[in-house]
């Protein structure tokens, strides 16, 4: 005879634990059984071995109601997983337990100032920890305490008495978040950055930018920062495509055992890769513009250096484009593909061009009377009309840097102008809210 029970661990724990037992004998205080079994559903990334060794119980061991519950405790502590559900069959004194998981999200992890190892020391460090780490961890939840402690392991093994902390932040270099791990009242600051491109020396951009970051305390994020922001465009405007700048070194000569200096020098390598010339944009999803107008506003010809400062400024334009035809929820999808033969870029373009909007009213905050009627006069939309974003933006201009032209001689006292869309698709409306303070 089989019985099978279900539990669930989500806000609360349901748990309910009925062994088979001989009609003479007295149900002992704690019902234990043999683990025959254990199951593990819904993995898109871990393994269930991983899943198990977390899960800390035993294949063949004697497990009771405290045994259960606290394996699927361990599992939704841990972080990694958005629900842990279970289920559970007794036949005769052998049980089975079944995991349904829901892995959660994770995000990639970010070392910040711990210039005594590289990334790889780190990644390895914790993956001796936590077996499944594969560079990434969850938002919250006990698995970052256990990467930060075999991160403090690895510190302490170098006599090192740093401790290591992490914090979610938003991604410097990208979209998303990242989990950063950083020591509180690091003494390094930045001696020199020197580059694999030695092009790059004689820059005066890059030097006259690298004076605002020499002296500044050590910051993985700093130099990532001053990479992403001032050395990357140089490239991408010249067609460099897929340069590849860092990670970023601490080069130091000498006993590597000694005491790092407190000014550290940095090497950031360089791989430039092959120069990129433009082949195409393909266009679906479009019907408001035409496929031809959309490729006319990236300003790329076949065979032209594909300029990526400018590619990215095309699809600012687009939506720019999408914007003043009243169409504010217009999305794209630009997907690159690279021919290393032919060294050409082309592009897949997806669109997703929403409803157009009307505009509908005003809401405004901040301001008298009298300047709230000189405001109304001059804006440029009538209720009704089509929503132009470029007009839009162009009248908030003239409310920032050229308020006279709005208010005339009347006294105005405002330092800042919150501004707000408020759209409802459903009636294709979108009402303007503006905050003087």
């Amino acid at each position: 005879m089989t019985r099978v029970f279900r539990g669930r661990v989500e806000v609360f724990f349901f748990f309910a634990l009925i062994f088979l037992l001989p009609a003479h004998a007295q149900a002992p205080a704690a019902a234990t059984a043999i683990l025959h079994e254990i199951r593990v559903e819904g993995l898109k990334t871990l393994l269930e071995a991983q899943v198990i060794a977390i899960s800390q119980l035993q294949q063949g061991s004697q497990v009771g109601k405290a045994d259960l519950q606290a394996a699927a405790d361990r599992l939704l502590q841990t972080g990694m997983f958005a629900k842990v559900n279970y289920k559970f069959e007794t036949r005769a004194e052998e049980l089975t337990v079944t995991f349904q998981l829901q892995e959660a999200p994770r995000v990639p992890v970010y070392f910040d100032n711990l210039p005594w190892f590289t990334d790889g020391e780190l990644n390895d460090a914790i993956r001796k920890k936590l077996p499944f780490f594969d560079g990434t961890l969850p938002e919250a939840g006990a698995a970052l305490d256990h990467a930060a402690d075999a991160v403090n392991d690895l510190l302490a093994s170098r006599h090192l008495t740093a401790a290591v902390e992490h914090e979610l932040i938003a991604n410097p270099l990208g979209d998303g978040n990242v989990q950063e791990f950083h020591v509180q009242d690091a003494s390094f600051s930045l001696a020199s950055v020197e580059f694999g491109d030695p092009s790059l020396s004689s820059s005066h951009i890059v030097q006259q930018a690298l004076s605002e970051v020499k002296g500044k305390p050590y910051s993985r994020m700093t130099i990532d920062l001053f990479l992403s922001e001032q050395v990357r465009p140089l490239y991408l405007q010249k067609g460099y495509l897929r340069v590849k700048l860092g990670p970023p070194q601490v080069r130091l000569i000498g006993n590597p055992n000694q005491q790092l200096p407190e000014q550290l020098p940095i090497f950031v390598p360089v791989t430039t890769g092959a120069v990129y010339h433009w082949k195409e944009a393909q266009w679906s999803g479009n019907s408001v513009l035409s496929s031809i107008t959309l490729s006319n506003e990236l300003g790329l010809n076949p065979g032209d250096v594909a300029n990526g400062m400018q590619i990215e400024a095309g699809w600012d334009r687009v939506r720019e484009e999408y914007g003043h035809r009243g169409y504010l929820d217009a999305k794209m999808d630009p997907v690159g593909s690279y021919n290393d033969q032919s060294h050409t870029v082309s592009y897949t373009v997806s669109v997703v061009e929403g409803v157009q909007y009307h505009y509908n009213t005003m809401i405004l905050t901040g301001l008298s009377l009298d300047a709230e009627r000189l405001l109304l006069q001059k804006w440029p939309t009538e209720a009704g009309a089509i929503f132009d974003k470029t007009a839009f933006e162009q009248f908030l201009t003239k409310l920032e840097a050229h308020p006279a032209e709005i208010f005339g001689d009347l006294p105005v006292h405002y330092d800042t102008i919150g501004h707000w869309l408020r759209t409802d698709p459903g009636k294709h409306l979108v009402d303007v809210l503006l905050d003087f303070k």
